[in-house]
């Protein structure tokens, strides 16, 4: 499934790319800084913690391939609501709606690869890993596992794309109307995203670089439709769609609310990480208008134009902007808890 999911087209944006593409460090929010993060955290505590991880997430991707790109998704849609603390997993009660109840989340999968890996953790390692650390962890090896180097067998399978920084802790609350709010969505215009990313420190650069994460998994005809048919009082048909392209998903995509047809973000590659979709977007065959979107910025658009030319550039940015990600709004020290099942608070 996509990393997000439901503008007009915004006039072309032209910032000063000297100020677009300065490094990003990503902002504390919250009060909560990302100062304890630090790779190896476990080493002393848990030092099996990543093993273990890498250990399940292999098995699922063993079993079925297309399991990638959700867990992938999940590090995304926890980070963008109340920052990287495991909210995304937290059940509904009686008196709260939460997160993964949300309607941009209902689609959201790979919970019980979570939850396998939180019971194998707890068994070696009592109440020491958090469930947001899993989830970056995971997410990590997913992409990695799905990267074509992996699958030609140039790359060694414990191989990783980058390192992760751990030592998050897991929040205590979880809304489904925050997770409305914050999570982009699949026909956000460049401005939209702009806004969306800046609110949680990141940059052009790193929504370039993150919106690569759509190489991998299928989306749903809702998701594009509006695309297709009665786009805008002006155009029938989003006019950043190839017309050839938008022919074909008007054949698989009949009825606008068909939530059960597969569409492919890299039609014949969506279980491979790799910069195709960069060329596909160039091609005007991004799936998503958030896609389509990145042309519309000369930052953004210099970047597609980059990581499509060099994909080496873009693994190597991936794990930087994977990285800032994964710093928002964390919560350390003795702040949150560490959830003996990540489904539910302590």
């Amino acid at each position: 499934m996509a990393m997000w999911v439901s503008l007009l087209p915004p006039p072309r944006l032209l910032l000063p790319l000297l100020v677009l593409l300065l490094p990003v460090v990503a902002a504390v929010h919250g009060g909560h800084g990302h100062s304890n993060l630090t790779v190896g955290f476990y080493r002393h505590s848990c030092p099996d913690a990543e093993a273990i991880v890498r250990e399940v997430v292999a098995e699922a991707v063993e079993d079925d391939r297309t399991v990638t790109a959700p867990l992938l998704r999940l590090h995304f849609h926890d980070c963008f609501v109340r920052g990287c603390d495991a909210s995304v997993l937290l059940n509904s009660t009686k008196n709260n709606t939460a997160e993964k109840d949300a309607k941009p989340n209902h689609t959201l999968d790979a919970f019980d690869v979570i939850d396998a890996i939180k019971e194998k953790l707890e068994k070696k390692c009592p109440r020491t890993v958090s469930c947001a650390d899993i989830l970056a962890i995971a997410a990590r090896d997913a992409v990695s596992l799905a990267t074509k180097v992996v699958t030609k067998g140039e790359w060694r399978k414990d191989g990783n794309l980058y390192e992760v920084e751990t030592g998050r802790r897991d929040g205590r609350e979880s809304s489904a109307k925050e997770a409305a709010v914050h999570l982009p969505d699949s026909f956000d215009g460049i401005l939209k995203l702009i806004t969306r990313f800046k609110s949680k420190g990141l940059g052009l650069k790193d929504l370039a670089v993150l919106s690569g994460a759509h190489a991998l998994g299928n989306s749903h005809c809702p998701s594009m439709e509006k695309r297709l048919r009665n786009f805008t009082a002006q155009y029938d048909m989003d006019p950043t769609l190839d017309t050839a392209y938008a022919a074909t998903l008007k054949q698989q995509c009949t009825k606008p609310e068909d939530n059960e047809t597969e569409l492919a973000m890299v039609p014949g590659s969506s279980t491979t990480f790799d910069a195709t979709y960069y060329r596909l977007v160039t091609e005007k065959k991004g799936l998503f208008h958030s896609d389509e979107a990145l042309l519309s910025n000369g930052a953004t658009r210099m970047l597609v134009y980059g990581y499509m030319r060099s994909e080496r550039r873009f693994f190597s940015d991936f794990g930087v902007s994977m990285l800032n990600m994964g710093r928002v709004d964390v919560l350390t020290g003795r702040d949150g808890e560490i959830r003996r099942r990540c489904a539910v608070v302590n």
